[in-house]
């Protein structure tokens, strides 16, 4: 065991959980005045939901011995995290940190996973649906993808039996590019369709960001816990991690400029919203080739992402899909750019020692890329159309009409974040009082009004 190494994962790993918290001012910001606190909420349920779950059996689906060509780890091996609670000589180790380490270093990338999937439902899901169905998906279908992209192990003849897109097919993807992005914007993209429109979707106003602040708050935090997300991923204090890190700041540095540029030509200004989605877009871009392209690649990429995510995020409009936050243009498309563009620029030299198109290496590294992109976002919205489906079938997922007028946030929560109609912000009391929706949807308009002007 390595102490410097394992200090590097612990503290990269809390590093990560403070991106949720980041997200959910992120997405918080970006939503309306009275929807703020579900927004921010269902990040949180996301933590809650996920961490029992990883460890009662998630952790030892994703990475226990493999059950069946490459596809899942078995569930029951490690069950409650039994044979990696050691400590001392004793304590069984991976690589030159301790197991147990490695575990609460995983743990936090499906929590962020599967709380990005929140932005597509903003103001419109139950919240006891939504805890529902990132249980179910987070079992059936984070899980079997990050053993397929993550898992790399052999058995005692030295014949690998890890994941077959990381080790089968020999899928680059160092922090997640596929497992996190691409996987949670394609359910985002099922559940968008499932829950439809909110009410006034392209036309009202008031679906505008009631707090750019938040938004640029938000993503400072994902920012830099990007660096324990992707340098974090190299399992130590070393020069992998070191040239990891350089690559994380390169390219949303240019993916902020990329957007920004689209937006100038495009629109006529450049907007805080833009700069925080566009560093965001070349996090995400950067995520999966961030061992495998040199620093100059890297800016490149993240140019290509800004400007492609931002193009992407119009076309919701046109295709009439309210993913009301981006996730599938932000998160889903530019997990796909940053996949393939390793197939395209992956220097040999680099730690991933993938060899692109434009080093000589062909096609091939660019096919094995397409493949394990695309699967990945198969089997995630198919899956996640299916739960989806099947629990506003039963349940319902979707809010009542009154409920979506008056704010998601009294109407599910009995909480307000701000002082509507002269009231004070915070909880309502279900047993002693109750806020009339009349009220609620009376005042709203004029300080909404207010908060966007």
């Amino acid at each position: 065991m390595n102490t410097g190494d394992t200090a590097w994962v612990l503290v990269s790993a809390a590093l990560v959980l403070l991106m949720t918290p980041g997200l959910a001012f992120f997405y918080g910001g970006m939503t309306r005045a009275k929807g703020v606190l579900n927004m921010m909420m269902m990040s949180f349920g996301a933590m809650a939901v996920v961490g029992v779950i990883w460890i009662l059996f998630g952790y030892s689906a994703a990475f226990g011995t493999d059950v069946g060509g490459g596809l899942l780890g078995n569930p029951l091996q490690k069950f409650g995290l039994q044979g990696v609670l050691a400590t001392g000589a004793g304590a069984p180790l991976l690589g030159s940190i301790p197991e147990i380490a490695f575990v609460g270093f995983q743990a936090v990338f499906a929590i962020i996973a599967v709380a990005l999937i929140t932005g597509a439902i903003a103001d419109r899901a139950k919240f006891g649906a939504w805890l529902l169905f990132a249980a179910i998906w987070v079992s059936v279908v984070y899980l079997p993808v990050a053993h397929w992209v993550f898992s790399f192990t052999k058995d005692a003849a030295g014949k690998p039996t890890g994941g077959w897109i990381g080790q089968g097919l020999g899928v680059i993807d160092f922090a997640g590019g596929t497992a996190v992005h691409i996987n949670a914007g394609a359910a985002a993209l099922a559940l968008a369709l499932i829950l439809g429109k909110r009410k006034g979707f392209g036309k009202d106003p008031s679906h505008r960001p009631h707090n750019l602040p938040f938004v640029m708050l938000g993503a400072g935090l994902l920012w830099f816990g990007w660096f324990g997300f992707n340098a974090g991923s190299a399992l130590g204090a070393n020069a992998v991690a070191g040239y990891v890190w350089i690559n994380t700041l390169a390219a949303p540095c240019a993916a902020i400029l990329g957007w920004l540029l689209v937006e100038r030509l495009r629109d006529g200004h450049a907007t805080s919203l833009g700069a925080a989605s566009g560093a965001v877009a070349g996090l995400v871009a950067i995520t999966p080739a961030c061992s495998a392209l040199t620093p100059v690649w890297a800016m490149v990429l993240g140019l290509l992402a800004g400007a492609v995510c931002a193009l992407a995020v119009g076309l919701k409009y046109r295709l009439g899909i309210d993913d009301s936050l981006d996730v599938v243009g932000v998160h889903l498309v530019g997990g796909i750019v940053g996949t393939l563009f390793i197939g395209l620029a992956a220097n040999p030299t680099s730690p991933a020692a993938g060899q692109g198109l434009f080093y000589g290496g062909g096609l091939e590294l660019l096919g094995r890329q397409t493949i394990g992109a695309f699967a990945v976002f198969g089997y995630s919205f198919v899956l996640a159309f299916t739960i989806g489906w099947i629990i506003n079938k039963t349940m319902g997922f979707r809010i009542s009409k009154d409920h979506e007028a008056a704010g998601i946030d009294v109407s599910l929560h009995a909480e307000s974040a701000y002082d509507f109609g002269g009231r004070s912000s915070g909880s309502f009391h279900p047993l002693t009082e109750r806020l009339p929706a009349a009220t609620a949807t009376r005042t709203e308009p004029a300080t909404e009004a207010k908060v966007n002007a």
